[in-house]
């Protein structure tokens, strides 16, 4: 409508590709592929805005990022003391188990890898709960699936601090699952020996959630 800004998270026709992206830059396999829209979804040019209750309400101030479970070095990391850890960025698809998946995001901030390398992480350690803000919100996935070489700790999205309706200020980003593992709103990551199921998988949803496996449901549901 005539008087409204353009919605400045909208994309062009254009679907960037890994040739258009600066060196140095991590490149998810995923965007190698052929044809990078997994079965039954389909490409949007928009982000949606998706999320179990809403955006929860942080403090700043008070923020923290907990690291716990089966690790070395137990770690709560401030928001000035996080910055300060090594960076990088990623480019990677993104694909929601409502169905559509986002071409070529480009997300900034902490390799999964080098903080697993911070805390020491025991080898007794096969799976990862990330813990939300958002009022004890959680989601599980194997070890090797959160060390993959394209797996973040995002606090910018295409050149912008993560808005809050989008899980900002920090968002855990793993490209290769359906969005939902994504934490929006990280507050904790806690490394444990048996699977446990988090607030989606309690309530249907795959315990994985591999979008070219079209993974959606849990077969024991």
């Amino acid at each position: 409508m005539f008087g409204l800004d353009k919605d400045p998270k909208l994309q062009s026709d254009k679907v960037l590709t890994p040739g258009d992206i600066e060196a140095g830059m991590i490149i998810s396999s995923d965007t190698h592929r052929d044809n990078r829209i997994p079965p039954h979804q389909s490409r949007t040019k928009k982000w949606p805005v998706l999320d179990a209750s809403g955006p929860p309400r942080i403090d700043m101030d008070n923020w923290s990022l907990i690291v716990s479970g089966l690790v070395e070095n137990s770690k709560e990391f401030t928001w000035e003391e996080f910055q300060q850890l090594p960076r990088k960025s990623v480019f990677a698809d993104m694909h929601c188990v409502t169905r559509w998946s986002r071409l070529g995001n480009v997300w900034e901030g902490v390799c999964t890898r080098d903080l697993m390398e911070l805390i020491g992480v025991k080898p007794s350690a096969k799976f990862v709960i990330a813990h939300g803000y958002d009022r004890g919100w959680t989601t599980n996935m194997p070890l090797s699936e959160f060390m993959g070489e394209d797996c973040l700790l995002a606090d910018t999205h295409d050149g912008d601090n993560i808005e809050l309706e989008h899980g900002g200020p920090l968002r855990l980003v793993i490209p290769r699952l359906y969005a939902w593992k994504s934490a929006k709103w990280l507050r904790g990551l806690e490394f444990v020996e048996s699977d446990r199921a988090g607030y989606w998988e309690r309530n249907g949803y795959h315990m994985l959630g591999d979008p070219w496996k079209e993974q959606r449901f849990r077969e024991d549901w």
